[in-house]
């Protein structure tokens, strides 16, 4: 159990501790815990839970106050924050908890709909919800120059009234009332990071028999991804303005007729062409259209049902 604070006069406390909102985490795999230091380094009064209790200890050591079930975290803050392995786990752990007065806040990675899902379904238990995706892997948390923030969608009263707080392990982003908005978001990012590994893993495997020093490749690699990226902004541009062909310098005709020579480029090199086939195919397609003078931005047209 929890053993309550004493009362203690406001005399001799110091301003920085007042204002200092105490937080509840819930879940401490490599994610939560790397969350729940930045909080007990800011100096947040913490209480945890994880269904392993042993991953408490650290945490306990460094001041944090562990709960010995869910239902005893979220009782003792108003603001509890979810980091669970899915949205199943979600369910699991808060099955029967009271959630009447709490700002919850789901960091559990999750689809758009299961995020709207459990914004309905917390809004029923008199819960207010925020929903959140991670652009970050654990070791970003907690270091401002590494770049990493929190897409949050839901409540924006809720957003504003913590915002202080949620952003002392990452930045945040709010990107809407839409609950689902945050994992739209998150998944977005993510996919297209994807696609650009994938990229990169056929990049490797084009020279991997060769004698070419992969890591000779690995900073033109980067710095040629890095030149491409801006190319983002055009694509947004002509989606916006529904005008494909505004500013093409290499038309979807011209990009389609190259597309052999990468395949028999991969065949020669003994490399399987199947993390480029798909997209060379939806290009093919495109241009059966008659839209050559565009650029590539018809395709998202062809994944759209």
């Amino acid at each position: 159990m929890i053993t309550p604070e004493p009362v203690t006069s406001l005399i001799g406390m110091t301003q920085n501790a007042v204002e200092k909102t105490p937080v509840t985490m819930l879940g401490l795999g490599a994610m939560g815990t790397a969350l729940a230091r930045t909080w007990l380094a800011a100096g947040h009064r913490l209480t945890v839970w994880n269904r392993t209790p042993a991953r408490a200890a650290a945490l306990a050591a460094e001041g944090a106050r562990v709960a010995d079930s869910a239902a005893e975290a979220v009782a003792a803050n108003t603001l509890v924050i979810v980091c669970l392995l899915d949205d199943s786990s979600v369910d699991e752990v808060l099955a029967g908890i009271d959630l009447a007065d709490t700002d919850l806040v789901n960091l559990t990675t999750s689809t758009p709909a299961q995020a709207r899902a459990r914004a309905e379904w917390a809004n029923e238990r008199g819960a207010r919800y925020l929903d959140g995706g991670i652009m970050a892997v654990p070791p970003m948390i907690g270091v401002p120059e590494a770049g990493s923030y929190v897409f949050c969608s839901g409540s924006r009263e809720l957003f504003e009234r913590h915002q202080e707080t949620l952003g002392i392990p990452a930045g945040t982003t709010y990107v809407g009332m839409d609950a689902g908005f945050a994992a739209l978001h998150d998944m977005a990012l993510l996919s297209a990071m994807y696609g650009m590994f994938a990229g990169v893993a056929h990049a490797f495997a084009l020279i991997h028999k060769e004698d070419i020093d992969p890591t000779s490749l690995a900073p033109m690699l980067a710095d040629w991804l890095v030149a491409m990226a801006p190319a983002v902004h055009q694509t947004a541009d002509h989606l916006r303005s529904g005008d494909y062909t505004k500013g093409v310098v290499s038309t979807l005709a011209m990009q389609v007729a190259g597309t052999p020579t990468f395949l028999s480029t991969a065949e020669q090199q003994g490399v399987s062409p199947e993390l480029l086939s798909p997209y060379f195919e939806l290009m093919r397609r495109r241009l059966a259209e008659g839209s050559g003078e565009e650029d590539l931005t018809g395709v998202i047209n062809l994944l759209v049902h």
